[in-house]
């Protein structure tokens, strides 16, 4: 397979032998993982700076929660929670910087304030201007799938056939993006674990993940901390969620996943290298 290259404004990421760990950076007030632990500014920008002083090669900075039953949060209210972050971030830290959001504007203001990359849970559905303006600033592009919208994506998901129903979506969305200026580069996909499926849609997407690929575009997962490997293994604590969310990023990268989402870098980033290593034996 010929090496799998993501660009993001402007650099060229070769993401086949060396995935990339992106971390989490919730500057809300009820995210569901860290309940806002990082919602003020200077705490976020601590935390942006120790996630990359651990190896993480992507902050992903979010103003909005997508936890199940979220509510929505105002396109001005979502810029004043993350701007000065960005801005600080960009000031102190080499690595690139991520938007999560699903509205243009405020990626827009992010990508203008030191961002180089769009993650966007609707996969472009939410705004009709996400593409262009993508294509406009050459920006990095994660297209998730996402059932439903945060408030009611968990009510009741049902697929057909989830796997092959993502895989249309990505396609269908993959043109859409190129239609509208976005390098073909500049794209990667994201299956939305948790995000409008239910364990065993999850697991499905999971272990069909070379299925999932279009175009050999970069893979992005997140799995980390959520609700589902707390019902694999019997526990509602959010502290037990961290070993096997250590344990999928081992089988994941080994699978093909290209970007792992993950809160905790350190341990997430040694288990990265550790497999890359003995992926790299194997060859």
């Amino acid at each position: 397979m010929a090496s799998t290259l993501w660009k993001i404004a402007g650099q060229t990421v070769d993401v086949s032998a060396h995935a990339m760990i992106m971390g989490v950076l919730n500057v809300t007030p009820d995210s569901f993982s860290d309940g806002g632990e990082f919602f003020t500014a200077k705490k976020a920008v601590v935390q942006g700076m120790r996630m990359a002083g651990e190896g993480a090669h992507i902050i992903d900075i979010g103003g909005e929660s997508t936890r199940p039953g979220a509510d929505p949060v105002s396109a001005d209210d979502e810029i004043a929670r993350v701007l000065s972050v960005l801005k600080k971030l960009r000031e102190k830290i080499p690595v690139f910087l991520s938007i999560d959001t699903a509205k243009a504007s405020v990626a827009r203001e992010a990508l203008e304030n030191g961002a180089s990359i769009i993650n966007d849970v609707t996969g472009g559905r939410g705004d009709p201007e996400m593409f262009a303006l993508a294509a406009e600033k050459k920006a990095g592009l994660i297209i998730m799938h996402m059932q439903g919208t945060p408030r009611t994506m968990q009510a009741s998901p049902h697929y057909e056939d989830v796997v092959g129903e993502v895989v249309d979506f990505f396609r269908q969305q993959y043109e859409c993006a190129l239609e509208c200026g976005v390098d073909s580069m500049a794209i990667a996909f994201d299956p939305g674990i948790g995000f409008g499926k239910t364990v065993e849609h999850n697991l499905a997407l999971l272990a069909h993940l070379d299925r999932l690929r279009v175009e050999n575009r970069p893979i992005v997962v997140g799995v980390s901390r959520k609700s589902s490997l707390g019902k694999m293994i019997g526990s509602n604590a959010m502290e037990d969620r961290l070993a096997p969310t250590i344990a999928f990023t081992s089988m994941l990268r080994e699978r093909g996943a290209n970007v792992l989402r993950v809160h905790d870098v350190k341990e997430n980033v040694a288990a990265l290298r550790v497999t890359e290593a003995l992926l790299e034996a194997a060859k």
